[in-house]
Parts: structure tokens; sequence; C-alpha cells
């Protein structure tokens, strides 16, 4: 009989950006990673759930009491032999657990969440760190990060870094016009993205969800097109239509949009953040806060060579390998 794998899924269909990427395309593609698996979601949408992946329907109002009662109760119930969660593992786990951490911003900048957030992911993100099996995340500089600021040893950390959906791809002629991808708050800096658009004489166009009401109050008066969450289809087209993609954050894990980006055939002008750096390699042109206008202007004028490396360097980052590095390591954990 199979070894039975659960995935904690609840961000399926909830519009969380990076965690619903991340938990959705690794769903997609371990089942051909991990033949040998039994693997199951437990969702709140279980229509969602891809292809050979078994849902769980587990209704949550409260992450409080979803993780305190009624998580581990299904655990006890359905019995699996590995569990897999993100930031968090529930009050009690009955299996030993895997926990993915995508970035410690809560811990570097003050300013990266509310301080109710904040001092939720300060108790629970080191305590799943330190008791899970194995952490699984996105970067090198994450896992450096979980090494300092939590005593994490890196034997057990591994980095299974994300992928870039096949929706992303280049075609058809760009548009005038800077496009901004991500959250709206202030770690993400998209009043930056304006300012330095405006400087050049573009417009702007933000997507993501609106967590800072005012910040997007702000960007709309200043002239931005701020369109909120939208489905990868429109996000899709929008990369491929962009003049330029321009990624201001001070802090990121992984940086999802640049992957993104770059495999539309788009060039991207980004903060010299680690992991944003270690992601793009030299195929982006990378600018300080102050001469993001600048880097607009060399994207531009570079626009052939930066598409063509980008290209090229998105080939480096595909689901199936994010999905093949996370069976080896449910492996490792079962085989313990």
């Amino acid at each position: 009989m199979k070894p039975l794998v659960v995935v904690d899924a609840d961000v399926l269909g909830r519009r969380r950006t990076g965690d619903e990427t991340y938990v959705l395309n690794l769903l997609r593609a371990l089942p051909a990673a991990a033949p040998d698996l039994r693997l199951a979601a437990v969702t709140r949408r279980p229509d969602l759930v891809p292809a050979g992946v078994e849902p769980l329907e587990l209704p949550a109002r409260a992450q409080e009491w979803r993780m305190a009662w009624s998580l581990p109760r299904l655990l006890r119930r359905v019995g699996p032999a590995l569990a897999h969660f993100q930031h968090a593992l529930p009050l009690a786990c009955p299996c030993p657990a895997v926990v993915t951490v995508h970035d410690l911003s809560f811990e570097r900048d003050a300013a990266a969440m509310g301080w109710r957030d904040r001092l939720v992911f300060r108790v629970a993100v080191p305590r799943a760190a330190r008791r899970a099996a194995r952490v699984l995340t996105v970067s090198e500089r994450t896992r450096r990060d979980l090494v300092e600021l939590y005593g994490i040893p890196g034997a057990r950390i591994v980095v299974t870094p994300n992928g870039v959906d096949p929706a992303f791809a280049p075609g058809g002629e760009p548009d005038g016009f800077v496009l901004f991808v991500g959250a709206v708050q202030a770690r993400k800096d998209p009043l930056a993205a304006a300012e330095a658009a405006a400087e050049v004489g573009l417009p702007l166009v933000v997507v993501g969800p609106e967590k800072d009401a005012v910040l997007a109050r702000r960007l709309r008066e200043g002239g931005a097109d701020v369109r909120g969450y939208v489905p990868t289809e429109a996000l899709a087209r929008l990369y491929r239509e962009a003049a330029c993609v321009v990624l201001p954050s001070r802090y990121e894990g992984f940086g999802l949009p640049l992957v993104e980006a770059m495999a539309s055939g788009t060039p991207v002008v980004a903060a010299p953040d680690p992991a944003l750096r270690e992601v793009a390699g030299e195929a982006a042109v990378f600018a300080e806060r102050d001469g993001l206008a600048d880097g607009i202007r060399r994207a531009l004028a570079d626009r052939d060579r930066l598409a063509a490396a980008g290209l090229a360097r998105a080939q480096r980052f595909s689901w199936e390998e994010t999905a093949r590095r996370t069976g080896e390591v449910y492996r490792e954990v079962l085989a313990r």
C-alpha cells in the first residue's frame, strides 16, 4: 500500500497569490513526480484540487480554530504517514511534518505586515521550522535567514525553487505601459514603481490584491491603473503587453513575478534584493529606489537582449523540478 501524504491546500481559491500558486502547481506536478505515494489535499475548495490528488474537504471560518482543532482532528481520522504545510504546523500533528517557509520578511522588515499578523507569524513560523522533520524553502536567501534567525540546522533545510506556469510565454507586441505585479503593501513598494513610471512618462498598471487600501488609493490618485487580483490568463497577457515590469520590493523570498515576466519575454527592472538577484542572475536590470526610472530607460533601450536573457534564465525554473525535489524530501522523511 502506498504511504499517504497529505498537503494542506487551504489557500486554494483564496487569491493568496504566491502561496496559492505554489500549492496549486505543486499538486499538479506531484502525481507524476511521486507515483509511489498516495497524495491528498486538505482544502475548502475540493473542486480546485488537480487530478491525481484526493481532495479532503475541510471548511474553515477561523484559522485559529482550524489549526487548533479541526485540522488535527481530520489528520487523526485519515492517518497520513506524512503531512506538508506552509508557514505553520497545526497545534497537534499525528505524523511527521514538512513545512514550506517562503520568506522571513516579517522578521527583517517591521512594515512587512500589520502588528497582529506579524506577532502570529513570529510565534508560528519558528515553532513550525523547529518541529518539522524537514523545512523546504524557495531560495538560498531564505535558507540563510532560517539558519541565522532561527538556528535551524542547514542539513534540515532543502531549497526547492518555485517554477513558472506554462501560461507565461512570449507573444504579441509590447504596449507602452509599465507593469507592477504584487500585493499592494508597503514591502512591495508600488509607490516607487509609480514614481519611476511617471518620471519616464509611461502609465503604470498595478496587478495584485489590495492589502493596503490607503496605499491603493494613493496609487489611483497618482494616475496608476490599479486592477487588483486578475486570473492567470489576464496576467499572462499583461506580462506580454508590458514595455517592462518593475519590482521595487524591499524584501523577497523568491519573487515569482520576476520569473513570470522573464518567461513572457518582458524585461524586468528590480530592486537589488538578494533573492531577486539569485533568481534573475544577469537577466534583469537592478536599481535602487532612486534609480528605478533610469533602470526603466536602460531596460527599454536594451529590450531585445534582456528579453532573450530572461527567456533563457526562466527555463531553469519548472514546477516539475520543484515537485521532484519535494517528492525526494517526502521519501527521506518516510524512510526515517
